[in-house]
């Protein structure tokens, strides 16, 4: 088979995730570069080396879909990709009209090449369009899944505005990861009340990477006390070891453990004794 030289039309998003599943390391097809719209300041940089992979050294150029034609005839396209959403079915076709018109194939790919298996139980929140209510509806889904017991990682679609190298993978369990990944106000409002909740919130562009690294959340210590041999032991953690403390204490530990909380991650020890109950830690309290 030639290879295909073959044109991503994206929005910063699915657009991402399909070049890393389908074509990173596809010897067929030649990504010749994606397309931006709906996200400002996109167009004209580009999708880094260090996420393209081997076979793009140089990284992939993204560029403005204004001119669909012209782009497919100068870089000898020979199929366009469709990869993003929020928009209707008579766009989409109207896009693989001109991308046919043009001389070059018209691709949606489907979930049987795309999707990731995971080794946990997942609840899918989607919606058809921006605006329906999808981050309220994550929220409550997170809270009564917690609420019955279950260890609950969020993972949100990545919002792509800054290093995109740098937010391959991304992990919020406090408001000092918020600094530190130095997110954006439109960022800062959907992590928030997820992290004041309890919840550990994972996004990124690395789709796979975020599955595999949530999937591992409070197993690794498990793991090791297994490997060990290890029944019972003594378990101080700080910072993200906290966290995965109180995943392990409401997890493996029953009745037999103390939490112990300060306020250095900018939360106090009364929110953080707060955001341990709802999770169904019992703690026993000292009255001084």
């Amino acid at each position: 088979m030639v290879m295909q030289r073959a044109l991503i039309l994206g929005a910063a998003g699915r657009d991402f995730h399909n070049f890393n599943v389908f074509f990173r390391d596809n010897a067929d097809y030649q990504v010749v570069a994606f397309t931006a719209t709906q996200i400002p300041n996109i167009a004209g940089r580009r999708y880094p080396p260090a996420l393209a992979g081997q076979r793009y050294p140089e990284g992939v150029p993204i560029e403005a879909e204004d001119d669909l034609p012209t782009m497919i005839r100068d870089r000898h396209v020979d199929v366009v990709v469709f990869s993003y959403s929020d928009i209707s079915h008579e766009y989409v076709m109207h896009r693989a009209s001109e991308a046919l018109a043009a001389g070059a194939d018209y691709l949606l790919l489907g979930p049987r090449h795309t999707m990731l298996r995971a080794r946990v139980p997942i609840v899918a929140v989607c919606a058809a369009r921006t605006g329906s209510g999808k981050s309220q509806t994550t929220r409550r889904v997170a809270t009564l899944l917690k609420e019955a017991g279950h260890r609950v990682v969020v993972v949100r679609h990545p919002m792509p505005y800054g290093d995109l190298a740098a937010q391959a993978v991304q992990r919020f369990a406090s408001a000092t990861d918020l600094d530190r990944h130095r997110v954006t106000i439109e960022e800062r409002e959907e992590y928030e009340p997820l992290i004041g909740a309890g919840h550990v919130v994972y996004a990124g562009v690395d789709y796979e990477r975020i599955l595999r690294q949530a999937e591992a959340e409070a197993q690794d210590v498990l793991a090791l006390l297994d490997a060990l041999g290890l029944d019972a032991v003594d378990y101080v953690g700080t910072s993200m070891g906290g966290l995965t403390a109180m995943a392990l204490a409401r997890k493996a530990a029953g009745d037999n453990f103390i939490l112990m909380a300060d306020a250095n991650q900018g939360y106090s020890r009364e929110e953080a004794i707060r955001f341990a109950q709802k999770a169904g830690v019992k703690i026993p309290m000292r009255k001084d």
